[in-house]
């Protein structure tokens, strides 16, 4: 299953990783983290294949099993929160994705800081709702600071914050800020051919 879904296979990986699940949940309970990793796979193969309602509740079970496992605050149930956040916007539920997505930045600025990678991929993906949603001043502050954080962490070049670039390109396009919004889609563009070739 991990194979096909590597390799975008993902319809053919879905009984595969819902074998797996069976298995790990009735030999090792719901609760174990080979278990959880599997309620997660399944999810990435359903949502990779558009069965977002099919995935929402196996992923609400995964997050509820890391929080009583592992805590809140671990970085993997911050993760799992993440991943729920981002599901529930592909399905319009945007209302109840934002506040996730403001619960894992605070959660990740308090753990692992401000500068922490994960804490800038949570900047990136609430900004990137809120210019969904429309709320385009608040988005350009969160995603102005996605970019800088990524681009002072990670470098210019890197491939995140190229994807920051882009990102606050486009809403500073959206906003009416041309020429500001043309230089970083041009640093985005360059940067990927740079890393990636023509």
């Amino acid at each position: 299953a991990s194979i096909l879904r590597a390799i975008g296979f993902h319809s053919e990986a879905v009984p595969l990783q819902r074998q797996a699940l069976a298995g790990r949940e009735k030999v090792l309970g719901p609760r174990h983290p080979d278990t959880l990793e599997s309620f997660n796979n399944l999810v990435s193969v359903l949502s990779a294949i558009g069965e977002h309602a099919e995935a929402e509740p196996h992923q609400r079970r995964a997050l509820e099993g890391l929080q009583q496992t592992l805590g809140p605050a671990h970085p993997l149930t911050l993760q799992a929160i993440n991943n729920l956040a981002n599901l529930l916007s592909s399905m319009g539920k945007h209302d109840e994705a934002e506040q996730l997505l403001r619960h894992t930045l605070a959660s990740r600025r308090q753990t692992l800081g401000d500068k922490h990678p994960q804490t800038l991929a949570s900047l990136n993906n609430l900004g990137s709702l809120l210019r969904m949603t429309g709320d385009l001043v608040e988005a350009e502050s969160v995603l102005r600071q996605a970019f800088i954080g990524r681009e002072s962490l990670l470098g210019s070049w890197h491939p995140q914050t190229l994807a920051s670039a882009n990102n606050l390109a486009g809403l500073l396009w959206a906003k009416g800020k041309l020429k500001e919004a043309e230089q970083l889609q041009r640093h985005a563009c360059e940067g990927r051919e740079f890393v990636l070739g023509p």
